[in-house]
């Protein structure tokens, strides 16, 4: 069964490039998650769910465990928005008012700004010393974990503004995906890699799709 995950397990080779079966298809799941997202589909939480699963036995081999601590935060929300979409399905809506897309006030952009901060330093100084408090389970050392934790953090702080619509949480997804094309070809998993790039296309289209929304329902008031 650890073969089948292992990232050594190679499914083929494009342009010497040695392809493993759980970044192919983790990053294929993953990918078929946020299609489904842009299609209002509930299928995405079922699909996601299999891609967080692949992507953490990736990142626990390639060392990169604050991405590893992101997935297991990704699968419980992963069950959890699966209900809560079909509870919404079961439940009269009508008379429910639709979140509208706002900005953050400076205030609450400096309480992120902080709880970013001293969370990437938290979660980064816990998993460059994880071998040492947990060798059993880690024993190799973390690669790169302040920047690794900072994209994990980021992460966090971004599902939340996107949960409460804030055009915010597109900054920190632009971020998040910048950083995460190089630091997946730098651990040499570029299909990852390419996904993220393609992340931050969508990212960026979502920035000026929110925004375009923005600024037309201000006009109106």
């Amino acid at each position: 069964m650890y073969e089948l995950f292992s990232i050594n397990n190679v499914f083929f080779t494009v342009l010497g490039y040695p392809m493993s079966y759980i970044e192919f298809f983790g990053t294929i799941f993953n990918l078929w998650c946020v299609y489904l997202v842009v299609k209002n589909d509930i299928w995405n939480w079922p699909i996601g769910i299999i891609g967080v699963i692949l992507f953490g036995f990736m990142f626990y081999q390639i060392h990169l465990y604050s991405d590893l601590f992101e997935q297991i935060y990704f699968f419980i929300t992963g069950f959890y928005g699966w209900w809560a979409w079909a509870h919404m399905r079961n439940t009269n809506q009508a008379d429910a008012k639709e979140l509208s897309i706002s900005q953050n006030n400076r205030k609450s952009n400096l309480v992120y700004f902080f709880i970013i901060i001293f969370g990437t330093i938290l979660l980064g100084y816990f998993t460059s010393n994880i071998h040492v408090y947990f060798a059993e389970y880690f024993p190799e050392p973390a690669s790169f974990p302040y920047l690794d934790a900072f994209t994990t953090i980021l992460s966090f702080a971004a599902t939340i503004l996107m949960a409460h619509k804030k055009i915010e949480c597109w900054y920190l997804w632009i971020l998040v995906d910048i950083i995460g094309v190089w630091l997946y070809f730098a651990k040499d998993v570029r299909f990852v890699s390419i996904l993220y790039f393609i992340f931050l296309i969508l990212a960026t289209r979502g920035l000026l799709s929110w925004s375009k929304i923005y600024n037309h329902g201000q006009q109106k008031i």
